[in-house]
């Protein structure tokens, strides 16, 4: 019924936010004479503000059409390697018109980044993706927003989850593949790569783990408190909600999308509200800038999706209640998960210094695991005053954390090749 009631709540917001954006735009329209009048501008402000707190946000694109690439630049096509019921494999196909520049880029190593199946979409890896496409070939999970994946196409389980990785990396091809996981999906990844160990399959030259739960025991912070004092039942029962039917999901039963971003504000709820009324001021200040990178910030951060119940529910009883990975007893399709059978897979773990979300030594927990892999294959990395975010997004991921990631896979790339 909750998700019923946000579906009204929605279909009455959406023409008041509509037409709240038309009159910001009338309002700040110089050709219009009542733009001219006393307080137009206030009044401009105050509408776009209720605009952006009342329309629906979609799906942003990648948007990544060029890059530089060995020193010139390259032209991005964004294409679909491969197609699930609940994910898309996407490919950054680079192109040039330079023979040499295609020459060199033919020999830069591939990479599967994995993206978080959380709350938003792939896209909030886009700064991510952008600056590995300067030395690589890369492909990224673009989750369906559940909601979206009609009834018949069944359940979405972890063991799903892990199933889609392990079929990515044969698609790819793993003798010259590196993968990248941030957050949740570090616990699959390390579930799928040691099963194919374990089955003696050819795994990827290397994973880079950013930020994850692979030990949620270690530091723990709100979010493992959270799934720690609540039994399965409690959330079950309190944020799991079916899909109406004015979508072709409809029935499914889901974790919503909007109930997750509530949740996300709830964690700060202060900032997000200086944040909205600085975006006001600097309309009436005419800082066009500041506003504008308040818009591209909400325009990602407001667009979430639904999760499958199922794997919703799995995630916290397997990762944040049972602790089934660290504790060497988690079975997935009847095949144990073990992460000391990976050898031939380097390992570079990536926490931030600040990171509220995956605490201190939680991800740093692989190499434990890991055991396997020969210490001069393995790296840990603590990224000085970095939160969760900053470890694959923004200047400190841009200067400091890439610099390291790419060194790695580079090394690990020449020592197999």
């Amino acid at each position: 019924m909750l998700y019923q009631i946000h579906e009204w709540q929605r279909a009455i917001l959406g023409p008041l936010s509509y037409f709240a954006q038309a009159s910001a735009r009338a309002l700040t329209d110089q050709s219009n004479p009542f733009s001219q009048l006393p307080g137009a501008q206030r009044a401009a402000a105050g509408y776009e503000l209720m605009y952006r707190l009342g329309k629906e946000y979609e799906k942003p694109e990648f948007g990544i059409h060029s890059v530089m690439a060995h020193g010139q630049p390259i032209a991005i096509v964004e294409r679909c390697a491969m197609e699930l019921p609940f994910c898309q494999l996407k490919r950054f196909k680079r192109f040039s018109d330079a023979p040499e520049v295609i020459e060199q880029m033919k020999n830069d190593p591939a990479v599967l980044v994995v993206a978080p199946l959380s709350g938003h979409h792939a896209t909030l890896l886009r700064d991510t993706v952008r600056s590995l496409l300067s030395d690589h070939k890369v492909y990224i999970t673009d989750w369906t927003d559940a909601r979206m994946v009609p009834a018949e196409h069944g359940a979405f389980h972890l063991h799903d989850y892990v199933a889609y990785i392990e079929q990515f990396i044969r698609h790819i091809g793993a003798r010259k593949l590196h993968v990248i996981s941030v957050c949740q999906p570090t616990v699959p990844v390390l579930a799928a790569i040691s099963l194919m160990a374990a089955r003696g399959e050819q795994t990827p030259l290397s994973m880079t783990m950013m930020g994850g739960p692979i030990e949620p025991r270690s530091n723990p912070t709100g979010v493992n408190n959270l799934a720690t004092t609540q039994p399965l039942s409690w959330f079950k029962g309190n944020v799991i909600h079916t899909v109406p039917p004015n979508y072709p999901g409809h029935g499914r039963e889901v974790y919503p999308g909007f109930l997750q971003h509530a949740g996300f504000v709830a964690m700060n709820p202060s900032r997000h509200m200086n944040s909205h009324w600085d975006f006001y001021q600097n309309l009436l200040r005419g800082d066009l800038d500041d506003a504008e990178a308040h818009r591209k910030f909400y325009d990602e951060y407001n667009a979430v999706l639904d999760m499958p119940a199922e794997y919703y529910l799995d995630t916290i009883s397997t990762v944040f209640q049972q602790f089934l990975l660290p504790r060497g007893l988690w079975d997935v399709n009847g095949e144990r998960v073990k992460p000391s059978a990976i050898t031939d897979t380097a390992l570079l773990t990536i926490e931030g210094e600040l990171d509220d979300i995956s605490g201190l030594g939680q991800t740093e927990a692989a190499h434990d695991l890991c055991s396997g892999i020969p210490a001069n294959r393995r790296a840990h990395k603590v990224i000085d005053g970095a939160g969760h975010y900053g470890i694959f997004s923004g200047r400190r991921w841009r200067e400091i954390v890439y610099p390291q990631v790419r060194d790695f896979i580079k090394r690990m790339d020449k020592d197999r090749g």
